[in-house]
């Protein structure tokens, strides 16, 4: 779920400094210092990652790779016992915010009423994802992703307060806590008893976390560490009484053996003492939900309370918010799936021109793309949702897309059904209204969409560049890697002469699903060479060419969701389930779209005339700010 802790605290560039030169020291750009995924276990030890060959589907798409294990088939990660646990919980929580939880007295108030509050814990919602022996719970993170889209279907300032406090306000305890640790404080947690919030965005650190201010300094006797600074728009900030507070800590390099800098995460008590908190901010949305600013002076933590190594707080942190991600896209999917129900509601009722208004073609057109980014968003939060459930450990890339084109879909399908509405739409009475202005804080916190695309494309171009490198040294001794040789560069040139290389879905997708699965690959084919020659052209210096990544990372969120709704859809087919026709509808409809998208990015990658562009947009933007402002003046120069 979400939380305001991530919001971009200014217009700061994002920083990269690591020897490969592809990895950016930023909040939400790339956490991996080398292509394969670290698991908790090793980020909390501090040992170095076992390397093993990803198994991402978006990984291999910038490798030229047709990875298909996470990805086909659709995934079904429940048990019997779980699909059963799941369907005793969905009817009671659905009626509890249908029948208890009023979204706007909760918005009129700017706090959500202490009735639902209590009527959450009775429920068990603060402890979804808490083991049952800790009193939660101990649901999946499938079974977790159902009741999130339940919550963000019917009320997104309920969800934030939900979300703060278990997606990533306790995440940390979840993931890297010790027995210790999660003893001592997931029972409380899981009943509601105390809340937990997530303490990393300051002032001067937004995107870029790295650049964190807040100090912990270790005692002389070793016993405690002394924590000072402040955070700013901390969901649950006011009401917390545990806090995952990260903090600058001097430590020894292991390597140069000279002392540094380095964050380190810290499980932190409102009982300590010297943690105050401001009042609640007011906001353009998610009014419920309480955002404070969180301030520690001289507060001593217990050396007990480290979460996870000393100075591993960055990688925490990441994990924190890649663990969570997907369940944006869960809640994102329940909002649409409601707000497509009134959009619907009004058409087949709204009579104009002695006709009812769904039999319109632009109302049509409206209704359709609603429901294609909606069965998107879906897919996709459920595909992830099981990736994890089954043991994946490389889904970053995938997590930060659903997260990007969620909160995208919500804001477009919302906004179109004001316009479905016209001026009952605009009405507050209708509801929607509120809808809209929760949403917009979506695509800015838990990594703003814009740095998250740099990370989708960085972490990309990262895994290219290493392929790339290994087939460099393979080149060095050709006699003892000549299969791989012949293999590698073979589709190489076959790529620049415009030939396939040989990927196919054939053998994954449903037949009927043929021509859906060609167009993905083709896209695949011209992504995965334009990929290369950015590379080539650009070498490191990718990372400054912003203009560029916003492309390739678009283009992989196409390709990507081209993936998921062909994955689903021919799992309709196959099962003959009842929808399987319409999906089938939704799948092409998408697919045609989307490969046209990728073509028309990728494709103005090559051209003079995108660079001519992309330099005026340069000149224009400079002019601006050197201007203060509008540089062009009034026509009537009055």
């Amino acid at each position: 779920m979400l939380h305001l802790s991530q919001k971009a605290a200014g217009a700061h560039k994002p920083k990269y400094k690591t020897s490969s030169g592809f990895v950016p020291a930023s909040q939400a750009v790339l956490e991996k210092a080398g292509t394969k995924a670290e698991s908790a276990t090793q980020v909390a030890s501090g040992k170095k990652p076992i390397t093993v060959e990803s198994k991402s589907f978006a990984v291999g798409m910038f490798k030229g790779q047709m990875i298909t294990e996470q990805v086909f088939p659709y995934p079904s990660a429940l048990t019997e016992d779980q699909a059963q646990t799941l369907q005793e919980l969905v009817g009671p929580v659905s009626r509890f915010f249908q029948e208890v939880n009023d979204p706007a007295q909760n918005d009129s108030l700017e706090q959500v009423e202490e009735r639902t509050m209590q009527g959450l814990k009775e429920l068990g919602a603060f402890g979804l994802q808490v083991p049952t022996q800790l009193g939660g719970l101990g649901l999946s993170n499938t079974q977790y992703a159902r009741l999130v889209e339940i919550v963000g279907m019917y009320d997104l300032g309920v969800g934030i307060t939900l979300g703060a406090h278990q997606s990533i306000g306790f995440k940390g305890i979840l993931l890297y806590g010790t027995p210790e640790q999660k003893e001592k404080y997931l029972p409380k947690l899981a009943t509601g008893e105390t809340i937990a919030a997530f303490c990393l965005t300051e002032p001067a650190s937004g995107s870029d976390a790295a650049s964190i201010r807040t100090t912990a300094e270790l005692s002389p006797c070793g016993k405690y560490y002394t924590l000072n600074g402040g955070k700013i728009w901390i969901s649950n900030g006011g009401l917390a009484e545990i806090f995952t507070v990260f903090a600058r800590t001097r430590l020894k390099d292991e390597a140069s053996g000279e002392m540094k800098d380095k964050i380190t995460a810290f499980i932190v008590e409102h009982s300590f003492g010297g943690v105050t908190r401001g009042p609640p901010e007011k906001k353009m949305g998610i009014k419920a939900s309480n955002t404070a600013e969180v301030h520690f002076d001289g507060v001593r933590v217990p050396v007990e309370n480290v979460l996870g190594a000393p100075g591993a707080g960055f990688k925490v942190a990441m994990n924190i918010l890649n663990n969570g991600r997907f369940g944006m896209a869960a809640a994102m999917s329940g909002t649409m799936r409601g707000i497509i129900g009134k959009a619907v509601d009004h058409a087949a009722n709204r009579t104009q021109f002695g006709e009812k208004i769904h039999n319109f073609g632009a109302i049509q057109e409206k209704l359709a793309r609603m429901a294609l980014l909606q069965y998107v968003t879906e897919s996709m939060a459920y595909m992830i949702s099981a990736n994890m459930d089954q043991g994946a450990s490389d889904f970053q890339i995938e997590a930060a897309i659903s997260k990007i084109f969620g909160s995208e879909a919500a804001w477009t399908v919302t906004d179109e059904c004001i316009q479905v509405m016209g001026g009952m739409g605009f009405m507050k009475e209708a509801g929607v209204e509120r809808v809209l202005r929760d949403l917009r804080v979506f695509r800015i916190f838990e990594g703003t969409n814009d740095i998250l695309r740099l990370f989708v494309a960085l972490n990309g171009f990262q895994n290219a560049g290493n392929q790339l490198r290994g087939l460099q040294k393979a080149l060095k001794s050709p006699i003892g890697n000549a299969g791989l040789l012949v293999g590698e560069l073979g589709k190489r040139m076959r790529r620049r002469a415009g030939l396939g290389t040989g990927m196919t879905v054939k053998a994954v997708v449903h037949p009927s699903l043929n021509a859906s699965g060609e167009r993905m690959v083709r896209g695949m084919e011209l992504f995965a060479g334009v990929v290369e020659e950015q590379l080539f052209k650009y070498g490191k210096k990718i990372i400054d060419e912003q203009f560029v990544l916003t492309r390739i990372a678009d283009s992989a969120i196409d390709l990507y969701s081209m993936a998921v709704v062909l994955s689903r859809a021919s799992r309709s087919l196959e099962r003959g389930q009842p929808t399987a026709q319409h999906e089938k509808m939704l799948c092409d409809t998408w697919c045609i779209e989307a490969h046209d998208r990728v073509t028309q990015n990728l494709t103005s990658l090559r051209s003079d005339t995108t660079r001519e562009f992309f330099r005026n947009l340069r000149g224009i933007s400079k002019a601006v700010v050197e201007n203060e402002g509008v540089v062009s003046p009034n026509p009537l120069g009055i």
